[in-house]
Formats: structure tokens, C-alpha cells, sequence
């Protein structure tokens, strides 16, 4: 009898590059400058960062330590939905304005309410309904 060949047809395990200490160096100065055209106080900024206060500062001021998984993560999340926001609305002052704007999404909070609760979910939260409007995922 003839052996039944078996062939795995299962997509092989999706597994993204780590991201490198430089570039969450290069996202890191990214959002300090999404933040000023967010209009955001520096505690805000360090709470979606999840940073002390003292040390945001001084990452801002030049004197960057070292960004944790944690923090990849958000930066990640952050440069998204930026991105997102720049595909959805041509015009950046709109994109801009779009995250402090109450949005029924959200339950009248808007986006930037939700990412203050100061969670990576709360950021993801925000991300993926950006992807899901600019038809990303």
C-alpha cells in the first residue's frame, strides 16, 4: 500500500523583527514631535510613554535611556496611529485635531482620553480602530 504523503498546509508562524534600540531611539524623537503638534503637556506625553516625569524630560532634552519592551511597544503603537490618522485625513491640522475630539467610537471620550488611561492596551485599543477604518486590517 502506498504511504499517504502528508503536506502541512498551515501558514508558517508569523514572528515580526524585534525593534532595534535604535529604532525606538529614531520613535522615540518622532512622538516627542507628534506630542508638541498634539498639544500635549509633557505629563501627558509621559504618561503614554509610561515614564516618569523626571525621565521623559530628560529623554526629551537629549539624554534618551534605554527603551524597554514595554515602551517599543507603545512607540510602535503611537508612530501607527499616526499613520493611520495621516492616511484617514489628507489635511494634518485635521489629523492633529482628531485625537482630542469626542468620538461616539469611544463612548463620547476621545482617542486621546482613552490613551491616557495609560495602559499599552489603551493605546492598542486606539490603533486598531484606526486600521479597521482606513481599512488596514
Amino acid at each position: 500500500m502506498a504511504e499517504l504523503l502528508r503536506v502541512n498546509t498551515l501558514a508558517p508562524t508569523f514572528r515580526p523583527e524585534p525593534v532595534t534600540d535604535t529604532e525606538a531611539a529614531a520613535m522615540f524623537r518622532a512622538a516627542v514631535k507628534l506630542f508638541a503638534k498634539w498639544d500635549l503637556t509633557d505629563e501627558r506625553a509621559a504618561t503614554l510613554l509610561d515614564l516618569p516625569l523626571r525621565s521623559y524630560r530628560r529623554w526629551k532634552a537629549g539624554e534618551q535611556g534605554r527603551i524597554d519592551r514595554d515602551g517599543k511597544a507603545r512607540l510602535s503603537n503611537l508612530m501607527g496611529i499616526h499613520k493611520a490618522l495621516r492616511t484617514i485625513f489628507r489635511d494634518a491640522g485635521r489629523s492633529y485635531d482628531w485625537i482630542k475630539a469626542p468620538n461616539t467610537a469611544f463612548g463620547g471620550q476621545s482617542a486621546l482620553d482613552i490613551m491616557l488611561g495609560g495602559e499599552l492596551t489603551d493605546l492598542m485599543r486606539v490603533r486598531r480602530y484606526l486600521d479597521a477604518e482606513r481599512g488596514g486590517w
